[in-house]
């Protein structure tokens, strides 16, 4: 897929061209040319910057485009109409996934405040999702495979989680209140780790997932010809085989790309969530009263919800 060339070199500046001038490595332009990894090179042998678009960059601009006229389409619509009209178009399909996210992973998790984190909740699950569904399509990068991709979403995550901690988050974390101070040379290290912990489990778990999916689907098709290189009646033999097995796995995908997105948000929710949770305050839970019985005329001492007579 020809994507643009952007070069800078320090003497010659900025140059652009398609990288289909490369001729898949077989060529130069311009004095530049591909070495051996796949890296821009000059041929005067000075050091160069590559800002080139790659296949995961495009991709990634695709999904915020499509992202964009999407949401702003239905923004408009509700602006126009209000919320009492019935939906329709990409506002009626759109509607339901909204609701779901703010019901079930929003409300649930941050409480009183899940409007605050809405914005974010849903722009996450749907720049996953979007970029999940991409990378099926034939040609398609896998965006969110490349672990690099989703340790910037996870750092995302981990700058809003750190800046929401409130004081009750942070005086347990650094310094939990009834514990001895022998434990807490223990258990602070613990818990800072664990806070870092919090987002590389974001980033390992939606990298892998996905990345599974796409190294099974090319195994299963790969097999076509690991069986065609020992005998062509066996290379067409295994040829439904691999494709049904393939196209199985492909709709599989489909619900892994809504699952793994919607994992991601629900996380990050919940981590968000133990960051912003105000303290509990059981005002009664250690209080004592007495209850007088007015049919026996015996006094019940009520304490911790234990009735004693």
């Amino acid at each position: 897929m020809p994507l643009p060339v952007i070069v800078y070199h320090p003497e010659k500046g900025l140059s652009f061209f398609s990288s289909s001038r490369f001729e898949h490595g077989h060529a130069s332009y311009e004095g530049y040319s591909l070495d051996k990894d796949n890296k821009i090179v000059s041929a005067d042998g000075v050091p160069v910057k590559d800002f080139s678009i790659t296949k995961n960059v495009a991709s990634m601009l695709i999904s915020v485009v499509l992202l964009l006229v999407i949401m702003i389409g239905v923004a408009r619509k509700y602006r126009k109409n209000g919320s009492m009209k019935a939906p329709s178009g990409f506002q009626n399909a759109l509607e339901p996934v909204i609701i779901f996210v703010r019901d079930e992973v929003a409300k649930p998790n941050l409480g009183h405040k899940y409007m605050r984190y809405m914005p974010l909740l849903l722009t996450v699950f749907f720049f996953i999702w979007i970029n999940n569904l991409l990378g099926l399509l034939p040609g398609g990068a896998n965006f969110t495979g490349n672990i690099a991709v989703t340790a910037a979403l996870s750092l995302i995550s981990f700058i809003v989680i750190v800046f929401s901690g409130n004081k009750h988050f942070w005086g347990h974390l650094l310094n939990p209140p009834g514990v001895p101070f022998g434990i807490k040379l223990l258990l602070v290290p613990i818990e800072i780790i664990s806070l870092f912990i919090k987002p590389i489990a974001l980033m390992i778990r939606l990298f892998a997932n996905i990345l599974a999916g796409h190294i099974i689907i090319l195994s299963v098709i790969s097999m076509i010809f690991i069986f065609g290189a020992l005998s062509e009646v066996a290379g067409w033999g295994f040829v439904p085989v691999s494709l049904a097995f393939a196209i199985f796995m492909f709709f599989l995908e489909l619900l892994v790309a809504a699952i793994q997105a919607f994992i991601f948000t629900n996380l990050t929710a919940v981590f968000i969530g133990q960051a912003v949770e105000e303290a509990h305050h059981h005002d009664h839970e250690h209080e004592e009263y007495h209850k007088h019985n007015p049919e026996t005329g015996q006094e019940y001492n009520v304490s911790e919800n234990t009735i004693v007579a």
